[in-house]
């Protein structure tokens, strides 16, 4: 029965599990004295949602606490393996198939590397049928490592490069300008040929906007309501998260015009950020230059090369070439972030991604300044501009959040299976082919 707000006493119970489940998560274990006012809710309704959720596994005890001079007071936690999460990376330089339990303790890996691509515009295509091949194979691989059934999967999420669209007809449709793939209905390639139910959802979104949920949700954005996490690797990327966006809106910001007719972008275009800020185009800038990378090594040795010249841990003399190199990217992306700055008036702004890191502080303090010195004075002093915390695993976990978070938003129930009537064309089809 519905009431005035148009809420059941169904949508009630959700939200109340949803909130307990919510609490405990990030701020457990706790008592049931403690989530009463942690969640708004009564002592009586907490007591209710608490053992609905012990009675499903969902919550256990940990222990106790003393109380004022009453009796001990039992702690709850959610139980890590009442459920398990599958997070995919699809870089541009491997594909990373990572499991999870409920608590995002790492259980099982696998990584499948990507053959090296050339920098061409129209850039090269990533080959579909390659991808799919390696998530499906290390969706296997984990599943079989950790023992687990993937009936047990509360979902798949995957971050992917490019604009993620979803679709009636066919799930989510990749448009990947940059890898070549044009409209690339993913989620339906996926579902054709494997292995796990049709009751496993796939979540697929844009690796910036997953790297910004993980450092949301557990690194260096954690507290804050409004905040932009960059990606920064063969390309650059970013997510942005506000109080009307509070689960993060991936942008487009590496295609974002820094320079009126400059360099060649890998999406066609000319003078993007990513065209001087990327690490693809910041070696090839090294090399037209002069430098000299490792023959044949992949990105992120090049890089490693290319940092060590420019600063040289034995103190000897830098590689001016290299030098201005990197000096001339930090400007960019200090002019990118001053865009972001004005446009959003973040209160953090974290930058990720491999190549991010493997920057880290000795890249940052210039990014720092020239932020400020292009952005407005008064945003510019409310920011932070700091690294992310969670390392090169971040796509990975936050592409496992995507389930969770579907999970929890649920009560911590699984999605109910749905009638052939009510799936889409493609998933419909597939199960029959099936049968």
């Amino acid at each position: 029965m519905a009431g005035r707000s148009g809420r059941t006493v169904r949508d009630l119970r959700r939200g109340n599990r949803t909130a307990v489940l919510q609490r405990l998560y990030f701020d457990g274990p706790l008592s049931r004295f403690e989530l009463g006012p942690a969640t708004g809710l009564s002592s009586g309704s907490v007591s209710n949602v608490v053992a609905e959720l012990i009675a499903d596994g969902l919550v256990e005890e940990a222990g106790s606490v003393d109380s004022d001079g009453g009796r001990p007071r039992t702690l709850l936690r959610v139980a890590r393996e009442s459920g398990h999460m599958i997070g995919v990376d699809v870089g541009e330089t491997r594909v990373r198939v990572e499991l999870f339990d409920l608590t995002l303790t790492e259980l099982a890996r696998a990584d499948r590397p990507l053959a090296p691509q050339r920098a061409t515009v129209p850039p090269q295509r990533y080959d579909v049928d390659v991808i799919t091949g390696h998530i499906r194979d290390g969706i296997a691989e984990v599943l079989s490592a950790a023992g687990l059934a993937p009936e047990r999967l509360l979902g798949v999420g995957i971050g992917v490069p490019g604009i993620v669209e979803r679709t009636a007809d066919r799930g989510a449709v990749v448009h990947g300008q940059t890898i070549g793939w044009d409209a690339v209905p993913l989620e339906s390639l996926l579902r054709t040929g494997s292995r796990l139910p049709d009751s496993v959802p796939y979540f697929i979104d844009n690796g910036a906007r997953t790297l910004g949920q993980a450092e949301m949700w557990f690194g260096a954005g954690r507290g804050a309501g409004n905040a932009v996490v960059v990606l920064f690797g063969s390309g650059v990327g970013a997510c942005l998260v506000t109080p009307e966006v509070e689960r993060g809106r991936a942008v487009e910001w590496g295609h974002l015009t820094v320079r009126v007719r400059g360099r060649r972008c890998r999406c066609g275009a000319l003078g993007c950020l990513e065209a001087y800020a990327g690490a693809e185009s910041l070696l090839a800038r090294w090399r037209e230059e002069g430098g000299r990378p490792p023959e044949g090594a992949d990105e992120e040795t090049a890089l490693s090369a290319m940092l060590a010249a420019a600063y040289p841990p034995d103190g000897t003399a830098a590689d001016p070439v290299a030098l201005g190199v990197l000096e001339e990217t930090a400007e960019y992306l200090g002019a990118g972030l001053s865009d972001l700055i004005n446009l959003f008036q973040p209160e953090r702004i974290l930058i990720g991604g491999w190549a991010g890191l493997q920057l880290g502080a000795r890249f940052l303090p210039a990014v720092r300044r020239h932020a400020t010195a292009y952005a407005l004075r008064h945003p510019a002093q409310k920011v932070t501009v700091d690294l992310g915390r969670l390392g090169p695993d971040a796509v990975t976990v936050g592409a496992a959040i995507l389930p969770l978070a579907d999970f929890f938003a649920r009560g911590g129930r699984r999605p109910d299976p749905e009638p052939p009537a009510r799936r889409p064309a493609w998933q419909a089809a597939l199960a029959e082919r099936r049968s």
